[in-house]
């Protein structure tokens, strides 16, 4: 049974092109030499933060954040940013009378920024709402808690083996893997992959498709 699903955001609702297109523009660099260090990055396992270092060494996430916030321009996002299988998706899965969610490693404004959207969800939260980042299992603990549902009945999707998938899967949950982003296209064929996520997908528009086959499967 599927009583809930959760989504993370960055890749998984949110194409995050234009984001990092600006955090190039704010270091100095071309967007495309930015793109394909990030991707590097991403290929040999580092955490993408490593990214920034390449072109500033010493750089502060968080300082540099505030210090583009103070320069009047913050990090934004809107409904063009939305892949265009997510209201269609969430809304379908509503519809079915799943809970759905929306919990990832955000700030407190990016989080502003989801609710602003009115998305089809009951529940949106961030990493810094809560005070704790993805993979720790204390986070997907907070995802269970705010289901309010067994961690069996929920399938958490997200577009990472390590930050999404892994960590879900420990804390009993159901995965779905999306198959995009950075994160989704360069760890698509690794084992992991098949090994951890339940479910394979390219379109949010597959879940209203996988819940209702789990909730009512057909008798042979």
């Amino acid at each position: 049974m599927i009583s809930a699903v959760v989504f993370d955001v960055g890749e998984t609702l949110v194409d995050e092109t234009r984001e990092y297109g600006t955090w190039a523009d704010w270091l100095g660099v071309p967007r495309h030499t930015f793109a394909a260090v990030f991707g590097a990055v991403i290929a040999t396992g580092l955490d993408y933060r490593q990214t920034f270092q390449v072109f500033r060494p010493g750089f502060d996430l968080d300082r540099e954040r505030q210090a583009r916030a103070d320069a009047g321009q913050p990090e934004w996002f809107g409904e063009d940013d939305l892949y265009p299988d997510v209201r269609p998706a969430l809304t379908k899965l509503r519809e079915m009378g799943i809970w759905v969610g929306v919990v990832g490693n955000q700030t407190v404004r990016a989080g502003g920024l989801l609710r602003g959207l009115d998305l089809p969800t009951d529940f949106i939260a961030t990493s810094d709402d809560w005070g704790i980042q993805k993979p720790a299992l204390e986070f997907f603990g907070k995802v269970i808690e705010a289901a309010g549902h067994p961690a069996s009945e929920i399938i958490y999707v997200g577009d990472r083996i390590d930050n999404d998938v892994a960590p879900a899967k420990q804390a009993g949950m159901r995965t779905a893997y999306v198959r995009r982003g950075p994160w989704g296209w360069i760890h698509r064929a690794k084992q992991e992959v098949a090994e951890l996520s339940d479910w394979q997908i390219s379109d949010l528009n597959e879940l209203p498709g996988i819940v209702g086959a789990e909730n009512n499967p057909v008798q042979l």
